[in-house]
């Protein structure tokens, strides 16, 4: 019977210390991200649309090992060539729908929607 206590409490500890390790694995996670940035990894936007207030900053990473440009078709901003890590930051003032690319890789496309 003592047996059965001290294995139900090991397996309580246990259980209880793998919980708190994902959560707190989780609440990393969860802060790590920031709020209004746009990664460009695999020749791709992450997120692909964007929705932010007037007056926010967007910013930019490349994390691809590839140069890219975040270019606006309109022609309201461009960025110069961005290596693997680089970013850049624009601020958007006036509301609007924005539609953005690389001007290397013309097939890599976003939306950033501005309210």
């Amino acid at each position: 019977m003592l047996s059965t206590f001290f294995r139900r409490a090991c397996v309580g500890s246990i259980g209880g210390g793998m919980l708190m390790a994902a959560l707190a694995c989780g609440s990393t996670v969860a802060h790590a991200q920031e709020a209004n940035a746009v990664v460009i990894k695999n020749f791709m936007f992450s997120p692909m649309s964007l929705t932010v207030k007037v007056g926010s900053t967007v910013t930019w990473k490349n994390l691809d090992g590839e140069p890219h440009t975040i270019v606006n078709d309109a022609g309201i901003f461009r960025s110069a060539a961005l290596d693997q890590n680089d970013t850049y930051q624009f601020t958007f003032d006036k509301p609007g729908v924005y539609k953005v690319f690389c001007g290397i890789h013309p097939n890599m496309k976003e939306t950033i929607t501005v309210q």
